[in-house]
């Protein structure tokens, strides 16, 4: 055993060397800062070159230059743990979610500690956090087993959606590449029951199950080449990063989602074709039944057409005789009866 004197000395040694270490060049850029204080580090997100974020379990996020020593700026927002990050590129803004059951959004180009917004009180603890719909949505996995859904042109106020369906918390939530066609709207969850799924969103599907932690709960997700590859990474507290690829899972998805698409389309001409038949039938049978009604047209016509008029026999009278033939003109037929009373 050290004796106690030694090790004071040894202690004393170490604080005399350390402003030469502050001055040597190999070590000018490397500072340390350890204070009894300051609670453990949750999360770390590196969103720009020279931004550096960091949440600690008593719910402060500090913002960090790597060219300077101390953190460039604070906030104090939330009462419990960090839980995530989530980057937003086209806004420059840090989105953050909370064990307090609350995400907050800060504009990091504004020197203000306070958030560009703070939602409600969700009640329920918020683990993890990811974008779709080419990030006009947001999905926030809960404790519940709930996902969350925040549409960002109604703002940051309340979730406007909440799907079910996670017997556990989703602790763990990642975007597919953008190679997929259904990378919109479908994202990998990663639950404390140890199962890592492909989840569908607008409509809600369970694809599938890609992984197994067995009874360990999943704490992180990542794919390759920035998001954009073929192979996926998850660990959880079974201290073992499984690596599975996706395209021995999704395109059989797509495969199958071609085959529905073509069926469909295939259903569509047939639909479109019978239609069509049908169409020129009546259309046939529409022309017969104008051939029958320009005939009855023809004969209505026919009989609404004024008749000649007859010429009335004119009635014989008494007083006139009968004409005479043809020559005899002035000279009629008398009944001898006539005379006989003159």
């Amino acid at each position: 055993m050290v004796p106690r004197s030694t090790r004071w000395e040894r202690i004393n040694l170490f604080i005399s060397l350390t402003p030469a270490l502050d001055a040597c060049p190999r070590h000018a850029k490397v500072h340390t800062t350890c204070s009894p204080c300051s609670a453990p580090i949750n999360r770390v997100m590196h969103p720009t070159s020279h931004l550096l974020a960091t949440g600690d379990d008593d719910g402060v996020i500090k913002l960090w230059d790597p060219r300077k020593k101390d953190a460039i700026r604070a906030y104090t927002q939330h009462f419990d743990f960090i839980s995530d990050f989530m980057w937003l590129q086209d806004k420059r803004q840090l989105v953050a979610t909370s064990g307090d059951g609350t995400l907050s959004v800060m504009d990091v180009r504004s020197k203000k500690p306070e958030p560009f917004a703070h939602s409600e009180d969700q009640e329920d603890e918020l683990l993890s956090i990811v974008p779709f719909k080419g990030g006009t949505k947001v999905a926030v996995g809960t404790q519940l087993g709930i996902i969350s859904i925040f549409n960002r042109t109604k703002g940051w106020g309340d979730c406007v959606d909440r799907i079910p369906g996670h017997p556990h918390s989703v602790d763990a939530l990642c975007a597919l590449p953008c190679s997929y066609p259904s990378s919109s709207n479908t994202i990998l969850t990663g639950s404390s029951d140890g199962l890592l799924r492909v989840i569908e969103l607008l409509p809600t599907r369970l694809v599938g199950v890609i992984a197994d932690h067995g009874d360990f709960p999943i704490e992180r997700i990542a794919i390759d080449r920035g998001g954009e590859g073929r192979w996926i990474g998850s660990v959880g507290h079974d201290e073992v990063l499984r690596m599975t690829d996706l395209r021995e899972v999704l395109e059989d998805e797509d495969a199958r989602a071609e085959a529905e698409a073509e069926d469909e389309d295939g259903e569509k001409k047939d639909a479109s074709d019978s239609e069509t038949k049908s169409g020129a039938a009546e259309k046939d049978r529409g022309g017969d039944g104008d051939l029958e009604k320009a005939d009855e047209k023809t004969s209505g016509d026919e009989s609404d057409a004024p008749k000649p008029r007859k010429r009335r026999k004119k009635e014989k009278s008494d007083l006139k005789g009968k004409p005479s033939k043809r020559g005899r003109r002035n000279q009629v037929d008398v009944d001898p009866s006539f005379f006989s009373g003159l």
